[in-house]
């Protein structure tokens, strides 16, 4: 069996910027288990296959260790190949998911990712969340569906911190968002997720459905512009609307190959 691979860099416009996914189009679906072996094999963030459904098509995402519930920079990509590569018309794409239905418009050269929002509350952060942060002052810590969302200080603190991930890997939850008001942007972030066999992810679509809402209730704004301050980094679009929320980007084309699976 021969199946068409493509690594997309989502949320920037510039390679080896951004996050890079690994997208792999299917007529029907792999096992489970040859999914996660190629997921592990491609050694990414994320690894999104889709199939085509009547209404769109069905995503479903990957990381090396475990299937995801919700992705944003590998649906980004998938729409980017959908677009770009396989020719779709029209100028929305619908992805049915285990997050429900999921939208990505596109204008020119931003993709739209249209998400529900995550819900979040005020939460007492576990002792091993101060501790793998070290020294950084936690102003505010809550806890959405799958990840903690941190607010600290500055954007500096941000880009600065010093954390252990040995210790970070022990809190039960998806991963950690880390965020402050930004200095040229509305506000910035860094996201990681050793849980989930990832130390630190470049720029996550995902964590942005915790963020924009916050932000959004903080600054009292709805359209807003963000950072992630990873090494690649990456700059989105945001915007709240109700119980959505609309997070752009950019990508481009990095690799097309073909796997070869016995």
């Amino acid at each position: 069996m021969k199946l068409a691979i493509y690594q997309i860099d989502a949320f920037t416009d510039k390679l080896f910027g951004g996050n890079p996914a690994a997208i792999v189009p299917l007529e029907e679906w792999l096992s489970d288990e040859t999914m996660i072996n190629i997921a592990a094999e491609n050694n990414l963030a994320e690894t999104a296959f889709y199939v085509p459904i009547e209404k769109g098509f069905h995503i479903r995402w990957f990381t090396p260790t475990v299937e995801v519930d919700l992705c944003g920079h590998a649906t980004l990509a998938a729409a980017y190949v959908i677009f770009n590569i396989q020719n779709y018309e029209g100028q929305t794409i619908l992805f049915d998911s285990r997050s429900g239905e999921l939208r990505v418009d596109c204008m020119e050269d931003w993709l739209t990712l249209n998400f529900p929002v995550d819900h979040y509350n005020v939460a007492v952060p576990p002792p091993a969340l101060a501790e793998s942060l070290n020294t950084t002052t936690l102003l505010e810590v809550y806890k959405g569906k799958t990840d903690y969302l941190v607010v600290v200080e500055s954007e500096d603190v941000v880009r600065n911190l010093d954390f252990d991930i040995i210790v970070l890997s022990t809190i039960p939850a998806r991963g950690i968002i880390v965020t402050s008001a930004g200095e040229d942007v509305d506000f910035v972030s860094r996201f990681f997720a050793p849980q989930s066999g990832i130390d630190e992810d470049p720029v996550t679509g995902s964590a942005h459905t915790t963020l924009i809402p916050y932000w959004a209730e903080k600054l009292d704004k709805t359209k807003m512009t963000a950072k992630q301050l990873s090494k690649r980094g990456g700059f989105l679009k945001c915007e709240l609307s109700g119980d959505r929320v609309f997070i752009g980007g950019q990508a481009r084309l990095y690799l097309k190959g073909e796997i070869t699976i016995d």
